[in-house]
Order: structure tokens, then sequence, then C-alpha cells
């Protein structure tokens, strides 16, 4: 990652007590890092924070979902990198039978958290005339599968708002990347199932999905590039996986 002798690297990351957030703060801590982590598992957060050294390490926590609690909690942060990670999917029900309060957390959590992060850590970027903000959004956002609607439309949103922000952004030296993974084993299937880990496994038998750390490694490549390069959209998926819905090759 590319950074100043004599400056620290501020580095956001919210969602990141688990998973690819967690990955993330591994893969980009060092010397001359501060990682700012967020999440709502202060227990987590702290064990993340110590496997970080020797970076500098904060915890926030608060749950994204709540606007004002994340204005209160970023509104005096000056990050250079800002990578909203935090997002998840509930149930696979059809839309004729789905709770409509999951539908209400996936909206709340993957959009306007998202936008909330980005609003407020964005204008201080523009100030310094440096930054690099990367969403997280998935292949749900371009190829629909049975009982993703909501969770699909969430990662549209985020593909189309990254894609829109690179254009209010193309007069500034803020960078935008949306990185858009496919199966990627993590707590992501047994959130999705609400702990039922028989039916979380079962969506990763019989194939090698990706892992937190391939995309945190996908993450850490899009900041290395040379400031003058954006890496705009990046779709990355296990090889036993091809585009189009759930089209897999799974191992009898």
């Amino acid at each position: 990652m590319a950074k100043s002798k004599n400056r620290v690297t501020t580095i956001l990351i919210t969602g990141a007590s688990s998973g690819i957030g967690k990955a993330c703060a591994l893969a980009l801590a060092g010397k001359g890092v501060h990682l700012i982590l967020t999440g709502r598992r202060e227990a987590e957060l702290k064990k993340v924070a110590k496997k970080c050294a020797p970076a500098k390490t904060t915890i926030l926590v608060f749950d994204i979902r709540d606007q004002k609690a994340t204005i209160k909690a970023l509104k005096h942060v000056d990050a250079d990198i800002l990578i909203n990670n935090a997002g998840l999917a509930l149930d696979l029900s059809s839309a004729d039978q789905t709770n409509l309060e999951d539908w209400n957390t996936m909206v709340d959590t993957n959009i306007t958290g998202m936008l909330t992060a980005t609003r407020t850590i964005l204008p201080g970027m523009k100030k310094r005339k440096r930054g690099h903000i990367i969403n997280i959004s998935s292949i749900a956002g371009t190829y629909p599968y049975a009982g993703g609607n909501v969770y699909g439309a969430t990662k549209a949103f985020m593909t189309h708002f990254s894609l829109s922000l690179r254009a209010d952004l193309l007069s500034s030296p803020v960078r935008v990347t949306n990185i858009e993974p496919g199966m990627v084993e993590t707590e992501f299937s047994n959130i999705r199932f609400k702990g039922d880990k028989k039916r979380a496994g079962a969506v990763y038998q019989g194939l090698q999905p990706l892992t937190a750390e391939d995309i945190a490694e996908t993450v850490r490549w899009s900041i290395a590039q040379p400031a003058h390069v954006n890496i705009n959209r990046i779709e990355v998926m296990p090889v036993m996986q091809a585009p189009g819905g759930p089209q897999v090759s799974r191992k009898v």
C-alpha cells in the first residue's frame, strides 16, 4: 500500500468484527497504519484489534443501521481509506413469503448504513485532496437468483452508487472501487439462515468457495495501485462458480 513516509494512513473499516472486514484489517495492518474498526460486537472487535499489531487500532462500537449513532461515531474521523464492508443477507424466501422486517434490516444495513458512512467521511477526503472509498458489493447485484430479491437489489444499489460516485468525483483525486465477490465462506450464510449451521454449510458443500482473505487481498491490491489509477469494479468468483445466478459445479 502506497503511503507517505511521514504520514499515518488511516483506514476505516465497517463491519470489522468478522469475515471480510476482519480479513481486511489483518491484511492492511502494519507500521504507519491507523485502523479504525467498527461493528456492534465490542468483544470481537477487541480480538481483531489485538491481532493487528503493530498497527495502531481504534474500535468504534455502534449499529450502522442507526444513522444518528453512525454520524456521531464517525463525524470526527479523518480517513484516508473507507472500506464499506458492513452488510448482510437474511433468508431466501420468495418475495410473497418473506418477513418484511428482514427486508428492512437489509436495506438499513446495506444501503442506509453505507450511505451514512460515505456521506460523513467523503467531505474530509475531498478537502484533503486524497482518499479511497472501497465498497464491498456482490455479484448478486448483477446476477439475480431466486430468493435474492432485496439482498440483490441492495447490492445493485451499491454498485450503481459506486459508479455514480466516480462521476461526482471526476475532478477530485479521491478514488472509488466496487468489489463484487461471488461465493465467500464466512459467517454470511450462517447469518442469512439465522444460525441454522446445517443449512448454511450446505451452501458450500462440494465446492471450494472464496475465502475472506481472497477478498482482502483484492482490496489490498486495489489500494496499492498508483494514485492516478482507479479500479472501478472487480468481479471475483471461485473457479467452481460461473456468472448468471447460482451456477456452481459441485463434487459428488
